[in-house]
């Protein structure tokens, strides 16, 4: 059964896919909760959102990656509790993995897993006891291949993907949505125009809040990612390592 949401929580709202989760909801006449690390645009993007289509928006600067800051958000969570949950909020550090610092990877994963893991565990259980509403949980493409160059990016993305579809199995017969929301490449600037390899973070959005509102577990955006996600269980490992890091170069060069 499709769902429609009047209250909802995003994370990393500020800017990028964030920003445009929180648009189009506002523009289905959801209520707000917008979460980021910056003040100063949370303040402004809620100003924007509340003159132009009339909805509640309350603002929460916060750094998930900061257990206290992190722990405010949860009890939010607990306290007020929303319709649906868009855990956005992610981070890459981005090179070889023995040359990048291993705070910046451990901090990856404090925001990309543990931030996920814990904002979910706050809402979920209220959702079940209501028999209704939504987690939308931002994965990646590099969940599913491996990914030279982005290596604790890549796993970090293969653990949501896995736990947003096995909390899909445990929930959807009590009414709950949980959808793991896979694209590629994505432009996070509006006037960045999309091509074969980047989709725009409208449309990638917009197909993760129409999928997680359907109840579909997994949401592959782009024709073209739709089309390369069989390829990559039918490839062998040697060929697609290969062939990953010829895409990540590409992506690379046409920054």
């Amino acid at each position: 059964m499709r769902q429609a949401y009047r209250t909802a929580l995003v994370t990393g709202a500020s800017s990028g896919i964030g920003e445009s989760f929180a648009r189009l909801l506002a523009g289905r006449g959801t209520d707000l909760v917008i979460v980021a690390r910056r003040a100063d645009l949370l303040d402004g993007l809620a100003r924007e959102l509340v003159e132009r289509y009339r909805v509640a928006v309350e603002v929460i600067a916060a750094d998930l990656t900061d257990p206290g800051a992190r722990a405010e958000v949860e009890r939010r969570l607990r306290a007020e509790p929303v319709e649906l949950l868009v855990n956005n909020a992610g981070y890459g550090a981005f090179g070889a993995f023995a040359e990048i610092p291993l705070d910046d990877q451990l901090t990856e994963i404090e925001l990309n897993v543990t931030a996920v893991v814990r904002l979910t565990h706050a809402v979920l259980p209220g959702m079940i006891e209501r028999g209704r509403g939504g987690v939308l949980n931002v994965a990646s493409m590099s969940g599913f291949a491996p990914s030279p160059g982005s290596a604790t990016y890549g796993a970090t993305k293969a653990y949501v993907a896995s736990f947003s579809e096995s909390l899909h199995a445990e929930v959807a017969a009590k009414g709950v949505h949980v959808t793991a929301l896979c694209p590629g490449f994505t432009r996070t600037e509006d006037e960045a125009q999309s091509n074969l390899l980047w989709l725009r973070r409208e449309n990638v959005a917009r197909a993760g809040l129409d999928a997680v509102s359907a109840g579909r577990a997994l949401c592959v955006p782009g024709a073209q990612y739709k089309a390369a996600l069989p390829a990559l269980k039918l490839v062998p490992r040697p060929l697609l390592r290969a062939a990953v890091n010829r895409m990540w170069q590409q992506a690379a060069e046409s920054q």
